[in-house]
């Protein structure tokens, strides 16, 4: 268990920046729960869904950017949550691309790989493992993705969401599982102890080209479909 805790090269919470951040929030001071609870929605929502450069950077990269997707807001997450003594631990799968539908269009959409590693993250509170994924989606996009289908009661998919209850999605925490993409997975990946761990063996196959179209065109692209949503 100690491995749950454990400071990695992407979840380097003994950097200043992190350290900072803990302190002028007081979470160290709050009981356990609350530790939990006001990391997660900072995550949810002080960090603004996006895209950034890859997966593979740093938690302080994630912070520092100010923005992030399913594994890198994940690696922010898990710095916090063990830079505060709570053990955590990642869950990979793969997810269908048509849950980026809306957020990336056309020819990229078309060239996109079938298959996106995706994560969430598991934490262990009061001995239960619970599953959070909730987090991804700022409350401000999912708004205005709910004021853009105004008439969609039921399930969705598309715009980075893929959830059985578009209006009331499971995404607060009061220990509790919480959802955002779940209903997009279509591949199990399993269980690491760190993001380190779980992109060691899995990533984007998309080629040198791609990844390079990917950070340099597309992930903007998407960034700016995503900031129109938001308003």
């Amino acid at each position: 268990m100690e491995n749950m805790l454990r400071e990695t090269t992407l979840l380097n919470y003994s950097d200043p920046k992190i350290q900072d951040l803990i302190s002028k929030r007081g979470w160290r001071d709050l009981d356990e729960k609350s530790r939990i609870l006001f990391i997660y929605n900072y995550v949810r929502d002080e960090i603004a869904f996006g895209y950034n450069r890859s997966d593979d950077i740093s938690a302080t990269s994630v912070l520092n950017d100010g923005y992030g997707q399913c594994n890198t807001k994940g690696t922010l997450f898990m710095a916090l949550l063990r830079a505060v003594g709570i053990q955590c631990r990642i869950h990979g799968f793969f997810i269908d691309k048509t849950i980026q539908k809306g957020t990336i269009k056309g020819f990229y959409y078309n060239q996109s790989p079938r298959e996106i590693l995706h994560s969430w993250i598991e934490v262990l509170y009061k001995e239960k493992w619970f599953n959070l994924e909730g987090f991804i989606v700022d409350r401000k996009y999912l708004g205005g993705l709910q004021e853009k289908f105004k008439d969609c009661t039921g399930s969705f998919c598309g715009y980075a969401v893929a959830i059985q209850d578009f209006r009331k999605p499971p995404i607060e925490w009061d220990e509790s599982d919480t959802y955002i993409q779940k209903d997009g997975i279509t591949q199990d990946l399993g269980i690491y102890d760190s993001p380190d761990a779980l992109f060691s063996v899995h990533s984007q196959q998309i080629g040198k080209f791609k990844t390079f179209l990917f950070k340099n065109v597309v992930r903007h692209l998407m960034n700016r479909n995503v900031k129109k949503i938001r308003g």
